[in-house]
């Protein structure tokens, strides 16, 4: 009798992704779905989705939803957090959402060490309005309103959000990945579920950006949109962990005790 070995998390709802081709949203979406499940949170877990591509993510994820303005998200989680504290609560956003509108936001819900979790997905461009520059394009990648590539002089340098977070005080876990390849994708989901581990300790704020591909903006095949990323995108956004004090802040708390 053959054995199963591979489902659908459970709170992953069963409808049809509306993602083109390639776009790593739905791997992500069922990174966190599987984490969830496998936390046991899935009564207490909080989601707010984007303005963007995600902004539909609760009708994938069958958990606690609630859409938050553009890029409005870590605002929202941290009042949800401090009326609800036993809640698990995360915002999934774009580059654009955190980056551009909500940067604001970002910057000090972090700055603050709100116990709240951000699941980043950077695909270097505003992926549902027509492939516009983001915060996050790279210099010399075209887009609609950088058709000749983005120009440092005009258009300025790429943020780069684990670095410039890290550098905070109030931030404890901030980890970039990738998901273009198995690999990638088995660490991404070790990444997710220790961020919201960090929240579940009570130990602040962890977010995990997750390069991701995006062919029909990048004019790619998926395949190669996924070879990008190796080739010329994590060279700019190398991965990797950028600030990991769950051990130390454990300790103090301890100590404290």
């Amino acid at each position: 009798m053959a054995k199963k070995v591979f489902s659908r998390p459970k709170c992953l709802k069963e409808a049809i992704f509306h993602y083109c081709p390639g776009c790593g949203h739905s791997i992500a979406h069922r990174l966190v779905a599987e984490v969830i499940d496998e936390l046991g949170i899935r009564g207490t877990a909080i989601g707010i989705p984007p303005a963007g591509c995600a902004v539909l993510a609760y009708n994938y994820l069958d958990v606690d939803m609630i859409e938050a303005q553009h890029g409005r998200g870590p605002a929202m989680a941290s009042g949800i957090k401090r009326m609800l504290p036993d809640g698990i609560v995360f915002s999934y956003q774009g580059d654009g959402d955190l980056a551009a509108i909500g940067i604001a936001e970002s910057f000090h819900s972090a700055n603050r060490g709100e116990n709240i979790t951000i699941i980043f997905i950077n695909n270097a461009v505003y992926g549902m309005t027509g492939g516009q520059m983001a915060p996050t394009t790279i210099l010399e990648q075209k887009t609609t309103t950088t058709p000749g590539g983005r120009n440092k002089t005009s258009e300025g340098y790429p943020v780069k959000v684990c670095e410039l977070l890290s550098s905070l005080d109030g931030t404890t876990y901030i980890e970039r990945c990738a998901v273009n390849s198995p690999a990638g994708v088995n660490k991404t989901k070790k990444a997710i579920k220790k961020a919201f581990q960090c929240q579940i300790d009570g130990l602040g704020f962890s977010l995990v950006e997750i390069l991701s591909p995006c062919p029909t903006n990048w004019k790619m095949t998926p395949i190669d949109s996924c070879k990008w990323i190796d080739t010329t995108m994590s060279k700019v956004f190398p991965l990797g962990v950028f600030k990991d004090n769950t051990t130390a802040v454990k300790k103090s708390r301890e100590a404290a005790s």
